[in-house]
């Protein structure tokens, strides 16, 4: 079967991430699969064998994601937003898929709508049209009027056949975050947690180090700002700070004066998956990929969760993570630099917590869901 995966990250790179990582599980399955990604571009991710076809890029404004941005921080008018939308069409047009997957519309990116609709109705309109599936992640931003949960269920009534739920039902089922229906628990397929096989490259990158992350956007900067003075008061402990976002290198560059003999400051790595097996630490916010790839590597871990703006779902999802060994939160609003050494010593000091094996084959499920889904509908 023919995958066209369609995204837009408009904050941090969690989205493409991971729909990535479901391109490259279809292409490992014999398939072929493209992703249609519409956000800035985020050079550290690996697409693999699978096609990345990049639309005119924008942003948000920060966490205000009713303002949408270009890339170089101009606002998006009328002109850029036309372009956008041919070139989805044409790419639409030119898969031809057995399978479209919208990642995170309807339930996010109705400031997007108008282009979402649209490639919708192209493809009902198509002599034989695709499969259409939403893909969304454990824990959504809880609609903050009924009327966003009513749109989404009258596109997923009008246009899908299915909602790929990335996340174990036992765990965290959706009804944490979001109304679910009647009919939209009928339209539910859960797959497990979406995560990267485990890097299987030898390396001492990140060896006995505090790591500081903030996935790949440009956020973050109030853990950055304690993480330098907190690594100021721990001397004798490397510390490693990767910045994300488009203009990292001239972050890094203007924190270069205020960084201890004990910091290297650096963009965000490739290899930070696999750096995490070797760290003494992880510092991080909370988001969907970071929280995996902690899980998988096994190791101490504080979480800051993002919470500007009023997002509540990595608070959700720190809190329930933190009732594991090795793992403490702290809330934005309480965090101090000796509070996070204080906290990184905590996680170090506690009992070892084994990486996470099981429960993360999503990919691989989401692939055989899809499958199963696609003859029934032949």
């Amino acid at each position: 079967m023919k995958v066209m995966i369609v995204v837009t990250h408009l904050l941090g790179t969690g989205h493409l991430s991971r729909a990535l990582t479901l391109a490259k599980a279809f292409m490992q399955a014999g398939h072929e699969a493209v992703v249609v990604s519409g956000g800035v571009p985020a050079p550290q991710l690996d697409p693999g064998d699978a096609a990345l076809l990049q639309l005119p890029a924008l942003r948000s404004d920060g966490v205000n994601f009713a303002q949408l941005l270009t890339a170089a921080g101009n606002p998006v008018d009328d002109a850029m937003l036309y372009g956008r939308l041919d070139a989805l069409l044409s790419s639409l047009d030119d898969q031809a898929p057995d399978v479209l997957i919208t990642e995170l519309f309807p339930f996010g990116r109705r400031v997007l709508r108008a282009e979402f609709i649209a490639l919708l109705e192209a493809a009902k309109a198509q002599d034989k049209p695709p499969l259409i599936l939403a893909s969304i992640r454990d824990i959504l931003a809880p609609p903050s009027k009924p009327k966003k949960a009513a749109f989404a269920d009258e596109m997923l009534e009008r246009f899908y056949d299915g909602v790929l739920v990335h996340a174990d039902p036992r765990i965290t089922p959706l009804h944490l975050s979001w109304p679910v229906t009647e009919a939209l628990a009928s339209r539910l397929h859960y797959t497990g947690f979406v995560a990267p096989p485990v890097s299987d490259s030898p390396t001492d990158a990140g060896k006995s180090e505090v790591i500081v992350s903030a996935g790949g956007g440009d956020v973050g900067r109030d853990v950055f700002a304690a993480a330098l003075e907190a690594a100021a008061g721990d001397p004798a402990r490397p510390w490693r700070l990767l910045l994300g976002g488009a203009d990292a290198a001239e972050r890094c560059a203007a924190l270069a004066s205020q960084t201890p003999d004990n910091v290297i400051i650096e963009p965000a790595r490739p290899d930070f998956r696999a750096m995490l097996h070797n760290a003494a630490a992880s510092v991080s916010l909370c988001g969907y990929n970071t929280a995996l790839d902690v899980l998988q590597a096994g190791c101490p871990a504080v979480f800051v969760p993002f919470d500007a703006g009023n997002e509540v779902e990595q608070g959700i999802r720190a809190r329930a993570l933190a009732q594991q060994d090795g793992i403490a939160t702290i809330n934005s609003a309480d965090l101090t630099p000796e509070r996070l050494r204080q906290a990184v010593q905590k996680v170090i000091d506690a009992p070892d917590r084994s990486p996470m094996t099981t429960g993360l084959d999503g990919a691989a499920e989401t692939v055989r869901i899809t499958a199963l889904l696609l003859e029934a509908q032949r």
